[in-house]
């Protein structure tokens, strides 16, 4: 069974795995805008490519497996990723790839009220201080950019911000899945659970479903990459971090978006919306000193009771 990480003192190998995979996020608004499918195809098609490297990796041999799948948690990470994914990909389609991938990172305000409101896990004064940097500094990294930026900024932009809610409800729920069962399993479950759920969405809007060269092709097919390795490595350090501090590491994902979004599609980036990039960062350093100074207090306060 996977360590709960409420108490426990913060892994270091952790953050870096989940940082690694919030930088892989970053690359996948671009592979969006060159799929050639409507945003909810290009969503189906991220999740049935990652399957069958999801399936290798869970029945691989000799892999020892850990507990059994919490099917309720596991199922709500699955509808809720389909529901983050349609509205994050309609807003990259709207509005810029930087604006997109900001605003739908404002998730960490959903998770921390949601923890603790639902879950009694209060945050430290300190996290919410590096919480509202972080947030300060994406706000000023998005709304720094013209807003001349997409086909409908405005509701490219709303759509992002939707996002957040839906990516929250995803975070919560797998991190309560992962503390009885394995990454990649639950990856696997939910990333099925996910698919036909964006195919019906891609339908039903009459959205392009195939793409039209190879290219298109290849980047639905490394959208499925991105998924394996981003979210695999958000779901594996999910389970050996508290669920604040992780959903505060993934501001990684826009500076990286902001960067690609400049290099592939001359969005520029300007002195404010690097300054706000900075600032952001700076946040998530320390939400993540505030939740060392928790763990150790706690275990201090085990050893002297």
């Amino acid at each position: 069974m996977s360590p709960t990480p409420t108490g426990q003192k913060t892994d270091l190998r952790a953050l870096l795995v989940l940082t690694i995979g919030a930088a892989a996020i970053g690359f996948a608004p671009i592979f969006v805008r060159l799929t050639e499918t409507g945003p909810g195809a290009a969503g189906f098609w991220r999740l049935l490519f990652a399957l069958p490297w999801l399936l290798m990796l869970a029945f691989r041999p000799g892999r020892q497996t850990e507990g059994a799948i919490p099917w309720r948690w596991t199922g709500l990470a699955g509808v809720f990723f389909a529901a983050d994914l349609l509205c994050w990909h309609y807003g990259v389609h709207y509005t810029s790839v930087t604006n997109a991938t900001v605003l739908t990172n404002l998730t960490p305000v959903v998770v921390t009220l949601a923890a603790w409101v639902f879950f009694r896990e209060r945050p430290r004064a300190l996290f919410l201080a590096g919480l509202a940097l972080a947030l300060a500094g994406a706000m000023t990294m998005a709304f720094s950019k013209s807003g001349a930026q997409g086909l409908n900024p405005p509701l490219g932009d709303l759509l992002s911000m939707v996002t957040a809610f839906w990516y929250g409800g995803y975070f919560i729920a797998m991190g309560r899945a992962r503390r009885d069962a394995d990454a990649t399993r639950v990856m696997l479950v939910s990333t099925a659970i996910g698919a036909p759920l964006l195919l019906v969405a891609a339908l039903a809007l009459r959205e392009d479903l195939w793409p039209d060269s190879a290219a298109g092709w290849a980047a639905c097919a490394a959208l499925g990459i991105v998924h394996v390795v981003g979210q695999g490595a958000i779901a594996w350090a999910l389970g050996r971090l508290p669920t604040a501090l992780a959903s505060v590491v993934v501001f990684v994902q826009p500076v990286v978006a902001a960067g690609l979004g400049w290099l592939f599609f001359h969005e520029p980036i300007g002195v404010i919306q690097g300054l706000g990039g900075a600032i952001a960062l700076i946040g998530v350093a320390v939400a993540q000193r505030a939740a060392a100074r928790r763990t150790t207090s706690a275990e201090t306060g085990a050893a002297t009771a």
